[in-house]
């Protein structure tokens, strides 16, 4: 992935919509092979939350034992899902790249899949950005502050600029 502080003004935006939620496995061999195109710059994985421990009823406070709740590799960083992935967000740096994302798809997505292009990832800071991160926030993190989430938690920079 590329430093996108640069400029953000003339990215492209992409939303991947499966037909259907991503078991771990093919959501790991996916975000494998977009990691491996240059030229992302963002991307951000979104779907239904998986609890860590069961939230109410006779079983609140135990452990959730959900299939989807793993943890995968993506290049040398382990993440550990914490949701179902039912949607990715990508910003790339041109239409070439866009096309390459697509040809990834089409190869490992055998349900199909919708590619849309449009704005998903805010290119300025939000409010709960400030409140997270303050005033002087990592334009690479923009937009993708969890309202829900602790602060620094469930952002993971795969390639940090050096």
């Amino acid at each position: 992935m590329v430093d996108s502080a640069s400029n953000t003004e003339n990215l492209i935006q992409i939303e991947i919509f499966p037909r259907r939620l991503l078991s771990p496995e093919t959501a790991q061999e996916l975000l494998v092979e977009l990691s491996k195109i240059e030229g992302i710059t963002r991307a951000f994985v979104q779907g239904p939350r998986l609890p860590v421990t069961v939230p109410y009823g006779p079983a609140t406070g135990q452990d959730v034992n959900h299939k989807f709740s793993d943890t995968i590799s993506i290049g040398e960083t382990d993440i550990s899902l914490a949701v179902i992935v039912g949607r990715i967000r990508l910003e790339v740096l041109n239409s070439e790249i866009r096309d390459n994302i697509r040809e990834v798809c089409e190869r490992i997505l055998p349900m199909g899949f919708e590619f849309r292009e449009g704005l998903f990832l805010q290119k300025k800071q939000t409010v709960s950005d400030y409140a997270k991160r303050g005033p002087e926030a990592d334009p690479t993190v923009l937009g993708l502050a969890d309202p829900k989430g602790k602060v620094g938690n469930r952002i993971c920079t795969l390639n940090p600029a050096e």
